[in-house]
């Protein structure tokens, strides 16, 4: 998709996406069983985007080698992001400890990465689909967008019905500090990526921008950069969410910051259960804000750095 830009350099397609987003945040339905249908109605969007984004990667030139590079720039990224995010996050922890009453009770972990794992699957599936089925680029990418901005649009309005007062959200320093640490932290892991590879720091600090929302990472980049990159950071989102399912028990009783953190935008929902229940009552709130907040540079940020470089 062609960027459009204004004579100030701003890129318009930020605005185009973050439009349905606050829209739908000033839509209020309280009524459950519509929320429970626009929830499936969201799942079956994110499904619909992954896999037009698998026939768009199936549709490449030099496919087997596209493959093996997509592989090393996520293992890459996986690990810098990894390591920044643990390196800095205990900071936190040795200055401004938290007291946990740590959670007891069985995880269904294996559930939760099947889970996981099955947008994986639909990823495949569409590729697969891909090499049968012949759509235009162009017809794939229209409809990557408008498929894009309707789920922007349920989110917006799932956050609305959460009752997450954005007024209140700041009012949390401990989960503003430690979403301020991840995303500086994963930035700079993007950063370092980029010149490991050897292409644009902006596009590997995009790589990084969506800090674990994957679905939104993987279309927002595959937009401007192509199924390649947009490939690379949705396994490596999704991917930060399959790793915090294993380590945040084990992190949570060294440093509850780095398993609240490391969970990225997925705290304020996915690896919510696994947190509360390896850290107790006491991490919900912090982890809820800090997942929160580290949903919303992404369609700001993502964006930006795609149109640098």
């Amino acid at each position: 998709m062609a960027s459009v830009q204004n004579p100030l350099g701003v890129k318009l397609d930020t605005l185009l996406i973050l439009a349905p987003l606050f829209l739908g945040y000033f839509i209020k339905l309280s009524d459950t069983r519509l929320l429970k249908r626009l929830d499936q109605t969201l799942l079956v969007i994110v499904y619909l985007i992954l896999a037009i984004m698998g026939m768009e990667l199936a549709g490449m030139d030099n496919l087997a080698e596209e493959l093996k590079n997509i592989a090393s720039v996520v293992g890459v990224l996986i690990g810098l992001t990894l390591l920044a995010n643990v390196a800095v996050l205990p900071i936190l922890d040795r200055f401004w400890p938290l007291h946990l009453s740590l959670g007891r009770g069985d995880i269904p972990m294996l559930k939760m990465v099947l889970e996981s794992l099955q947008l994986v699957g639909v990823v495949v599936a569409g590729f697969c689909l891909g090499l049968w089925v012949q759509i235009p680029v162009h017809t794939l990418e229209v409809t990557t967008m408008g498929v894009l901005m309707a789920m922007l649009l349920l989110i917006g309005i799932h956050l609305q019905a959460s009752g997450i007062d954005i007024r209140q959200v700041f009012l949390n320093p401990r989960a503003l500090c430690i979403a301020i640490l991840v995303l500086l932290s994963s930035l700079l892991a993007g950063a370092g990526t980029a010149l490991v590879f050897d292409f644009p720091v902006p596009h590997g600090m995009a790589l990084a921008s969506g800090v674990g929302w994957y679905s939104l990472s993987g279309a927002l980049v595959s937009s401007d950069l192509g199924p390649v990159m947009g490939s690379i950071a949705f396994l490596s989102d999704l991917s930060r969410e399959l790793v915090a399912l294993v380590i945040i028990p084990t992190l949570m009783r060294r440093s509850p910051a780095t398993a609240i953190g490391y969970g990225g935008a997925t705290s304020m929902d996915f690896t919510l259960p696994i947190i509360q229940r390896s850290g107790g009552p006491e991490t919900v709130p912090v982890a809820i804000v800090s997942g929160f907040l580290l949903s919303l540079p992404a369609p700001i940020l993502i964006p930006l750095f795609t149109s640098m470089g």
